[in-house]
């Protein structure tokens, strides 16, 4: 009998750039559907994350200021439970700082 359960992942990222590269990691690599995807603050201060990265990082005169660096933003999406370890590695691999299921 199969396992047809699913199981939420949750990822924290630094950057936004890496939340990115793990929400094309989880629609690529692991056919999630990007509406079954959500993005937000870890949280409860508005954020793009705790680090300057992509566009954030002007390399002409060093980080921009006019967003919100106030902390980790959070990843998440519910996957099948034989998914599981491939998605934890793969968000691991996009640079998750913690990753957890539930």
């Amino acid at each position: 009998m199969a396992d047809d359960s699913t199981k939420t992942i949750r990822a924290t990222f630094e950057t936004r750039e890496a939340a990115d590269l793990a929400v094309e990691h989880l629609v690529q690599q692991h056919g999630v559907s990007r509406p079954d995807i959500f993005v937000q603050s870890a949280s409860d201060r508005n954020t793009a994350g705790a680090a300057p990265s992509g566009g954030d990082a002007s390399h002409d005169e060093g980080a921009r200021h006019d967003a919100p660096l106030e902390g980790e933003i959070e990843v998440s999406a519910d996957v099948a439970s034989s998914q599981v370890a491939a998605v934890q590695r793969s968000l691991g691999d996009a640079g998750a700082l913690h990753v957890s299921s539930r």
